[in-house]
């Protein structure tokens, strides 16, 4: 008993450390420019293993997109706990979603792999589906800060909150598509104060004054 669990627990392993090499080689070459081999390249295994793990290159590239907005969610969702105010937590959710603003995070990693979802979710139905639901998790994480707002009264009552986290999801998005062009019209820092000032009014809160 103990041999089997340790056996299926190496192969959780082995399965996670494929999806994250898979991730990091999607995020350097692109989706269209990876390759299986690559993908073994980069953990050490052979092209033969990652298939008897995946039986596709589609079905690796997906569970890899997946996989890697997963793990994005658990560190978003821990910076964000680790206070209790609604505001502040609104506020760190806007700050991390800027790309390249913190470098350290490795967001900007994330918005090119999200860039990748929805450019494959166009003629992908499988895609398609995973995108809803990971679509549907960001707008879900908005809405729960809002409704904590609402319950410790830092937020006043008004929109429906999962229509706020759409709107705001949408809000986000659009800024970090133009941060991402890299054209100038609009800055990591534009994002961050645009996000601010108007996820404040949809919501219906007056921001404090900025600090010097």
């Amino acid at each position: 008993m103990a041999k089997a669990r340790a056996k299926a627990g190496a192969k959780v392993d082995r399965r996670q450390e494929i999806l994250a090499a898979a991730a990091q080689v999607i995020t350097d070459r692109g989706l269209a420019e990876t390759r299986i081999q690559d993908i073994a390249e980069a953990c050490g295994v052979s092209p033969g293993l990652i298939l008897y793990y995946f039986e596709s290159k589609d079905r690796l590239l997906v569970e890899a997109l997946t996989y890697a907005n997963d793990q994005f969610y658990l560190r978003l969702s821990r910076e964000v706990r680790k206070t209790e105010s609604a505001r502040t937590q609104l506020d760190r959710l806007i700050e991390l979603s800027v790309p390249g603003l913190l470098p350290e995070y490795g967001f900007l990693d994330e918005w090119a792999l999200w860039v990748e979802i929805w450019v494959r979710a166009l003629r992908d139905p499988e895609m398609a589906k995973e995108h809803e639901v990971l679509n549907r998790r960001w707008r879900r994480s908005i809405a729960d800060i809002v409704r904590h707002g609402r319950s410790t009264g830092e937020f006043p009552e008004g929109m429906d909150a999962d229509e706020l986290g759409t709107q705001i999801g949408a809000l986000i998005d659009g800024l970090a598509i133009q941060v991402l062009m890299d054209h100038g019209d609009v800055s990591p820092d534009d994002m961050l104060r645009v996000g601010r000032e108007l996820s404040a009014k949809l919501i219906g809160f007056a921001l404090e004054p900025a600090r010097a």
